[in-house]
């Protein structure tokens, strides 16, 4: 049988050496050759329309829909060897066009091609050097799918799973993949540090998240950090100041639309709480004014936060103006109970209660304290709730063991609980005498 040279010029060339004892191979050569270069095709076209959508300053939707269809397009045809890389550049198109539309599914859609992607992994073997170790999987890759999953809406037994998982592709870090960059390998491991970070916060756990941002101090996640810390420390003017560069920079951020891809993949703060927590800090250096503002911004942005509403309440009763701090304490308690299960809110009765003790009516202020503490309620109230609750049964006229009783519940409360009011009502309670309350039953 002749041999058959050169098969670049394509399925005429090779029809013109056709003869009859060849008269199979003249058959499937052609269309061998034919499919080489269907795949030729769709793998240049993938990788330019891949390119075109990572290598964007900011992620436009046309591009990372056409870079999807084309990487599905490849997968149909791909060798293994090239499905790992393959999955990663669909996923990596997917997030891309979820960071825009912040849809969910789509967060979800890009870490199932990240799976992929991992569990095709040890068939690029056969592309590598002769008897080269294994290449470990890209830290990237693995953070990728992480991130991917947690911006999809994670649960919290998912976060932890999550959590585990960028901890190890980081620790140590793996970034001499061809799949991607070195740059933007490391660049993504940082992202994972800042994943890490964000998380011990969620956990306040100060000391590992301030270790996680560490290592770029300027990162509006480490100035929270460091705010977070200051506040705990009791630092409230340096805690303000903190909250305030931060909270500056991640404005400043969501306004600017040229955001790249990476760093929209970077945790987002929860804005209105952040300035809830900046009043909050505020409030407590003195600064009246400027809480108001704050408290007032973190409302606007978000009617639902009780806290905000409440806290804004203490900055009018600071200020003297007791009439329109009963109005805030009234809207917190309405807006923690719209907010409530089965208009069941621990938090809701605590408002109405300091609403009931600011009107002076101490018997119905006792009893929605009690519903407070009954209900369920965030573990950070509880402690006010309680001394809130020992109050008002001292200043209805319950002294004796009532008083201590508030006495010792005063170590536990937030800053935010009126303790030299709380002491001054003690002060003014006999240590013995008639009429102690049922708040005994609550140390």
């Amino acid at each position: 049988m002749r041999t058959i040279p050169y098969l670049g010029k394509g399925a005429a060339h090779i029809k013109g050496m056709c003869f009859r004892t060849v008269v199979f191979s003249c058959l499937i050569i052609p269309a061998l050759f034919a499919a080489d270069e269907q795949q030729l095709a769709l793998a240049l076209r993938a990788q330019t329309d891949f390119d075109r959508a990572a290598l964007a300053a900011t992620p436009q939707l046309p591009d990372t829909a056409r870079c999807i269809q084309s990487q599905a397009a490849l997968l149909s045809v791909a060798r293994p060897s090239e499905l790992s890389l393959v999955h990663y550049r669909k996923g990596f198109c997917t997030l891309a066009g979820a960071t825009v539309t912040n849809t969910p599914a789509e967060f979800g859609d890009a870490a199932a091609e990240f799976d992929k992607a991992i569990a095709a992994w040890p068939d690029r073997a056969s592309v590598s050097p002769k008897n080269s170790p294994p290449e470990p999987v890209s830290s990237g890759l693995r953070v990728l799918a992480a991130v991917a999953r947690l911006k999809a809406g994670a649960d919290p037994a998912t976060t932890e799973r999550e959590r585990q998982e960028v901890a190890a592709a980081i620790q140590p870090a793996v970034c001499a993949s061809s799949i991607m960059s070195v740059t933007y390998c490391r660049a993504l491991v940082q992202t994972g540090r800042d994943w890490l970070g964000w998380m011990a916060l969620e956990r306040n756990d100060l000391y590992e998240a301030g270790r996680d941002f560490a290592a770029v101090l300027q990162l509006p996640w480490a100035q929270w950090t460091a705010g977070r810390q200051a506040f705990v420390d009791r630092k409230y003017a340096d805690s303000a100041a903190d909250y305030r560069r931060a909270l500056d920079t991640w404005v400043r951020e969501q306004r600017d639309q040229s955001a790249s891809i990476r760093e929209r993949l970077d945790p987002l703060p929860n804005i209105p709480a952040a300035l809830m927590d900046l009043g909050g800090a505020e409030l407590l250096s003195g600064d009246l004014t400027a809480a108001g503002a704050s408290l007032d911004a973190a409302l606007k942005a978000d009617p639902s936060l009780a806290q905000a509403a409440y806290l804004r309440g203490r900055v009018d009763e600071l200020a003297g103006n007791a009439t329109q701090a009963i109005a805030e304490y009234n809207l917190a308690s309405r807006t923690a109970f719209a907010n409530a299960k089965e208009l069941a809110s621990g938090e809701a009765h605590l408002y109405r209660g300091i609403l009931m003790y600011r009107r002076q009516d101490y018997g119905h202020a006792e009893n929605e304290f009690a519903s407070a503490l009954n209900f369920e309620i965030p573990e950070s109230l509880r402690p006010d709730a309680v001394a809130w609750r020992h109050m008002a049964a001292v200043a209805g006229g319950s002294c004796g063991a009532s008083r201590q009783y508030l006495e010792d519940s005063l170590a536990q409360v937030s800053p935010y609980f009126p303790k030299e009011e709380a002491r001054l009502v003690a002060a003014s309670c006999p240590l013995t005498g008639p009429g102690v309350s049922a708040s005994l039953d609550v140390k």
